[in-house]
């Protein structure tokens, strides 16, 4: 298989971060218009609609690829995944982000490869020194800051934070799962099927929100948020992340997420006019500096 060139390989990890840190502000226009269960369950949906069709053409023109295992992974393993990677991760980050700010959500979820690097010491995968242990503190720390301090932004509370967190180990949860189930089908699959477990799963809370709901008085800017919230960051962004893995080390594409926080708050200023106070600048500092400590020892 040819190698695509750098640039192409740069510029696709470029506009996936662009996408995920978007997708910060985007939900918080779509929380305007819609209640937090119903956009989870409608942003799950809407990408298992985008899902599903990629997975059935993928089927009916196959390529070549790396040998998978003939080992196929049980309908539970894929129940699992759409449990924690779609149902509960969608619905602890929209919940979460409907009470708390864009800059602390962002940093939260950057907190994620913490999250995976404590699963995989607990399953045995991977052994703590006392470098991560170190990284760890640094960025519990900053956590702390973030809800310690008094110029805690107006638009952020500690329950937001702590859903956000929920949905982050739930994501992390699915991380671990996934690095097992991807040994055995394509990532292709396993994301049609997280997402299409996920919005079945989903769809009682759906269709209990919808009820009540006036559909009609969305504008073209809420349906265009939860179309964006569905393509972009849930599929698009997965399928450019696996790719980009075939050529380029893990290690170096999980570099860049560490730009998220920052594009995401800075998107904020201008479209929602959220504020960097002094306790997210200092607490996302550490936050980041932690985590980047974690992954460096890892």
């Amino acid at each position: 298989m040819k190698r695509p060139a750098p640039a192409l390989l740069y510029s696709a990890i470029a506009a996936m971060v662009l996408f995920w840190s978007a997708n910060f502000v985007v939900g918080k226009l779509a929380l305007r218009e819609f209640p937090p269960g119903l956009l989870a369950g409608l942003r799950t949906t809407f990408a298992a609609a985008i899902a599903l069709p990629i997975y059935l053409w993928r089927r009916s023109n196959p390529k070549p690829s790396p040998q998978k295992s003939r080992r196929r992974p049980g309908l539970g393993s894929f129940l699992l995944l759409g449990l924690t990677g779609v149902a509960a991760n969608q619905a602890f980050f929209v919940l979460g982000l409907s009470r708390t700010s864009v800059a602390h959500s962002a940093l939260l979820i950057g907190l994620t490869p913490v999250m995976v690097l404590l699963l995989a010491a607990a399953g045995r995968m991977e052994k703590l020194t006392a470098g991560k242990l170190a990284g760890m503190a640094i960025a519990l720390g900053g956590v702390a800051v973030l809800n310690a301090s008094p110029s805690r932004t107006a638009n952020a509370s500690l329950a937001g934070d702590m859903l956000t967190l929920s949905g982050a180990a739930c994501f992390a949860v699915f991380t671990i799962i996934s690095k097992r189930v991807t040994c055995d089908v394509d990532s292709i699959t396993v994301t049609a099927a997280a997402y299409g477990s996920g919005a079945i799963m989903m769809a009682p809370v759906t269709l209990w929100h919808s009820l009540p709901f006036n559909y009609a008085s969305v504008t073209l800017t809420g349906w265009a948020s939860v179309l964006y919230m569905a393509a972009f960051p849930s599929v698009v962004c997965y399928l450019i992340f696996y790719w980009v893995l075939m050529y380029i080390p893990a290690s170096r594409v999980s570099a860049f997420s560490y730009a998220q926080p920052l594009i995401a708050t800075l998107m904020a200023l201008p479209v929602l006019g959220e504020s960097v106070t002094l306790s997210v600048a200092a607490g996302g500092v550490l936050v980041l500096l932690g985590v980047a400590v974690t992954e460096r020892r890892r």
